[in-house]
């Protein structure tokens, strides 16, 4: 059956596998944009690996969303919902930058009751963990998920993750907190930040490094904490 499939067929199998569950246009838009037929062209190529077997969808969404063969969730449950937010943060950076060493639940302590970030990526150069809060929670449970975060920043286990690069210092990832509502968090240990969506992150950035820029335009962009490199 695999001799079937063209190299676009196995980027979006792999695509859904990673993302659990992908909606028909964000495939549109990652894949088939190019195309003087977008819609048309997605829709074939859905059905036929449908049809083979390759992939799951469900219709209780509109648009279709698609899921791996193997979805251990079920075609209504909520936790679509989860995977499609996560999609959506991923097409944000995207806009950008195509982020690279993309984790989806990201579980890097390999344990229960360990940090388990929506998202890892690395995004313009610097590494980060993505926390998307679909609800609103009290403060005092999102400080206690910040003190995960810590106990895992003096662990040093992290320091031994796969993607930390080769002969340089290693780097403890930033932690991203996707929310409309700003929590009073704190860490003297990590960087948090916390913002309703890529694009005001990096309007901030970029907002704060032209601020930088102009204040010292010969000093160089050393610092006793992380470099944050959006620009």
């Amino acid at each position: 059956m695999s001799f079937r499939l063209s190299q676009r067929d196995k980027d979006i199998i792999g695509f859904i596998n990673q993302f659990r569950a992908v909606d028909r246009d964000s495939l549109i838009e990652l894949f088939f944009k190019q195309l003087k037929s977008p819609v048309n062209a997605c829709n074939s190529v859905m059905v036929r690996l449908y049809r083979l077997g390759l992939i799951e969808r469900t219709q209780q969404y509109s648009p279709t969303v698609y899921l791996p063969v193997d979805a251990k969730i079920k075609k209504n449950s909520q936790k679509i919902l989860h995977f499609l937010s996560i999609l959506d943060i991923y097409k944000q950076m995207c806009m950008y930058s195509a982020p690279k060493q993309v984790i989806v639940e990201d579980k890097p302590t390999g344990r229960k009751g360990g940090i388990e970030p929506d998202l890892f990526c690395i995004f313009k150069g610097s590494p980060f963990w993505v926390e998307i809060q679909r609800n609103q929670y009290s403060e005092q449970k999102m400080q206690e998920k910040i003190n995960l975060y810590e106990e895992f920043f003096f662990s040093d286990e992290w320091k031994a993750l796969h993607w930390q690069p080769e002969g340089r210092s290693a780097i403890f990832p930033s932690v991203i907190l996707i929310t409309p509502v700003r929590y009073a968090v704190s860490s003297g240990h990590i960087r948090i930040i916390q913002i309703a969506s890529i694009h005001e992150l990096m309007k901030k950035y970029k907002s704060a490094d032209k601020q930088q820029r102009e204040r010292k335009p010969r000093s160089s962009a050393s610092s006793g904490g992380i470099k944050i490199n959006l620009t």
